[in-house]
């Protein structure tokens, strides 16, 4: 059978298109981790700067990558804030009270420790999502003999967003059609209710659709498929997924033996 080439994943021919779909998870992976693995606020927020907010340029995703940053952690950011600051457990050093509620430093420390936490997470898989497609990370895995179950959970994850931002946008679009106004904070405000009902039905749906879809597909066939695309990989590719893993490694290890001692 002949092999088709697969071209530049998603939308973009840059540096960071290009790179193996399994490079880039394994970054996504690593970033993470080494975000986790140590206690200072400072080590996320250098991980943002130095590494994901560069690869994001390079790859000339900004503008999407911090709308993502914007729709997604800030309201995370936002409710931590708010329930750590006034409700931080044997927290005692109050810098602000609002009636019978009190503003704790502690939990704003925790606040801003976690919240950078989970912006170097959302980073990493933003940008992966930003810069693979799923059919060409889906590929990558099927050549190094993942299981197939892995593979779908994987590709699910990171499909999920955009179908429910398509599905949101068709929605909104049809109540617009049949008059309903959407304009404004009290417009958007109505309009959340019917939305979430079609959105969430329309989830289930789909989930039906997807495993009715995979098992006339063979999704449980014992036997390894047939790919049309080939992912192109390199030595270099290889190397660097192995420093990154053991850079993973070590950071996991300090943070152990820091927390042992």
């Amino acid at each position: 059978m002949s092999t088709v080439h697969a071209g530049p994943h998603a939308t973009g021919n840059s540096l960071v298109h290009r790179l193996n779909p399994l490079t880039k998870l394994t970054f996504a992976v690593t970033v993470t981790v080494c975000a986790f693995a140590v206690v200072d606020y400072r080590w996320p927020l250098l991980l943002f700067c130095v590494l994901l907010l560069p690869a994001a340029i390079c790859a000339k995703v900004l503008r999407r990558f911090l709308f993502m940053l914007a729709t997604f952690w800030v309201p995370v950011a936002a409710v931590l804030f708010v329930v750590q600051g006034f409700f931080f457990p044997e927290a005692h050093d109050v810098i602000a009270r609002f009636g019978p509620l009190e503003l704790k430093s502690e939990g704003i420390d925790y606040a801003l420790l976690t919240a950078l936490h989970i912006l170097a997470l959302m980073s990493g898989f933003f940008l992966l999502l930003l810069t693979t497609h799923a059919s060409t990370l889906m590929s990558a895995l099927g050549e190094r003999n993942v299981s197939p179950s892995l593979i779908y959970i994987v590709s699910a994850a990171l499909q999920i967003v955009p179908a429910l931002s398509r599905r949101a946008t068709r929605i909104l679009h049809a109540q617009q059609a049949r008059g309903q106004v959407i304009q404004g904070l009290l417009g958007r405000a109505r309009a959340l209710v019917p939305l979430v009902g079609p959105l969430i039905l329309g989830a289930f749906t789909d989930v039906g659709e997807r495993a009715a879809a995979m098992e006339t597909r063979g999704f449980g066939a014992t036997r390894r498929p047939t790919s049309l695309i080939t992912v192109p990989d390199s030595a270099v590719q290889r190397s660097a997924r192995a420093a990154m893993m053991l850079c993973a490694v070590v950071a996991v290890t300090v943070n152990v033996w820091g927390v042992m001692r």
